[in-house]
């Protein structure tokens, strides 16, 4: 990598300004936070563009899924099965090639552009009167600029639309009580004196029980149908970029405000991507024959461990094909998030989604460093107490490969290679302790809503 001192000096000032930042409580305009945000990765997606060193699925899988799209072939199966996922970004490869841009900058203009777009996304999901220094953070972060700007991956496209579910979500005005408004607080707890603890299959599924009156529709339900539906949009798109947004289902959800607008949301998540797949004949050339391959080769992920976290201490530091170490972590991923959820299922919804993505990281057998990029949003609109050591930790583990590691030959990068993946088991206690482990419940110190509407709480609770 020809840039690398350039680009390591950008990191680390960023790092060194979003700290100071925080220390001196610092609060500038959105527009301030953005500007620099975008000077940022302009700066970097110019000088990654132009260096010699071009990362290998950018140019061997993403670029070849965007010009089969130019040629009105399918991208996952022209490509070769290099890319796995739904061909919504390779139609904009497409586009963008087809207007003439040179590749190294096409392909990373997809993910800056998506990356600019959250720093004011950020700022919405933090809210109150620190969101702007939030935003200024995102802006400034080391390994978002490493992943939309240096490598060009599609991670800030999921996170994009999946952070902007969660900002319609939670609707307007500032949540309380796991993200709900007072309204629906007091909803829920009229519900809970109501019916108790006991309440009987009958009461709650049968005619004029409970989910049939919650599905009938009532006041201001039709924008609440709206909001479900445009969030359940935003998070179908989310799953059109990448499948692993799924992991947020729970937390946007558990910001919406009744069943009626969770069915909603739920039914046009899955509604999306299945649209993407049914087109493929109209825009990417499919014969409906070849449709089920498709779904296989999407599918199909094979079991390669060894990159990141507990694996590589089983492989030697090198890729492997172990089915049984794959296995054994996805099973350990869902059985720690169905743990997560039931222990901050009382929190607010974004502590709830941050806890989940950070127990994946810490338990997946596979990884590559652009999935570290997933918490990211959410860990800096609502920090933790470890939340920075976890943000330079990670961002000072990618830079070493993305920057340093570069720098050689083939034999000597698998020579480097060995020793950084399994020096990555050091992140995993520290991503563990950056966890909201003080917010399980909403009214958690510091994170209680306003006396204000705690008292319309209280007022239009049942005595």
């Amino acid at each position: 990598m020809d840039y690398a001192v350039l680009t390591g000096i950008v990191l680390v000032a960023g790092v060194v300004f979003a700290l100071i930042a925080q220390w001196r409580d610092w609060r500038p305009p959105l527009i301030v936070a953005i500007l620099v945000g975008v000077v940022v990765r302009v700066l970097i997606m110019y000088t990654s563009a132009i260096d010699s060193w071009q990362p290998v699925d950018f140019m061997e899988s993403f670029k070849p899924a965007g010009e089969a799209v130019l040629r009105g072939q399918d991208p996952v199966l022209a490509s070769e099965g290099g890319w796995h996922f739904l061909p919504t970004i390779p139609y904009v490869y497409g586009i963008l090639l087809w207007l003439g841009i040179p590749w190294e900058y096409a392909g990373r203009l997809v993910t800056v552009v998506a990356d600019i777009v959250l720093i004011p996304l950020v700022a919405k999901l933090a809210g109150g009167p620190k969101a702007s220094l939030r935003a200024l953070q995102y802006a400034l972060s080391p390994l978002a600029v490493l992943i939309a700007c240096v490598h060009g991956q599609v991670e800030p496209v999921a996170l994009v639309f999946g952070v902007a579910a969660f900002v319609v979500a939670r609707g307007p005005g500032r949540p309380d009580r796991a993200g709900m408004t007072t309204e629906v607080v007091a909803k829920v707890r009229r519900g809970v004196a109501a019916y108790g603890l006991q309440t009987s299959v009958k009461r709650v599924l049968g005619p004029g029980g409970m989910l049939h009156r919650a599905l009938l529709p009532g006041p201001g339900d039709r924008a609440d149908l709206k909001r479900g539906a445009l969030t359940g949009l935003l998070m179908g798109l989310a799953l059109c970029a990448k499948s692993w947004p799924i992991w947020l289902i729970p937390g946007m959800l558990l910001l919406l405000p009744n069943l009626r607008s969770r069915v909603a949301a739920m039914f046009l998540t899955g509604l999306v991507p299945v649209f993407f797949l049914v087109t493929l004949p109209v825009f990417a050339g499919t014969s409906l024959e070849q449709i089920p391959q498709v779904i296989h080769t999407i599918q199909d992920i094979r079991p390669i461990v060894g990159e990141y976290g507990w694996t590589p201490w089983f492989t030697g530091g090198d890729w492997a094909l172990r089915p049984d170490l794959a296995s054994f972590g996805t099973n350990l991923i869902y059985v720690s998030v169905v743990a997560v959820i039931l222990w901050w299922r009382r929190a607010d919804p974004i502590d709830m989604t941050t806890a989940i993505l950070l127990v994946f990281m810490v338990m997946t057998p596979r990884l590559g460093a652009q999935y570290l990029l997933w918490f990211m949003p959410f860990l800096i609109a609502r920090p933790t107490r470890f939340a920075w050591p976890a943000i330079v930790a990670v961002s000072l583990w990618a830079g070493y490969g993305y920057l340093y590691m570069t720098q050689f030959d083939t034999n000597t990068w698998w020579g480097l290679h060995s020793d950084w993946s399994r020096a990555s088991i050091v992140l995993l206690p520290i991503l563990a302790l950056a966890m909201p482990w003080g917010r399980r419940l909403a009214t958690a110190p510091g994170l209680a809503p306003s006396v204000g509407s705690a008292e319309k709480v209280r007022a239009a609770s049942p005595a």
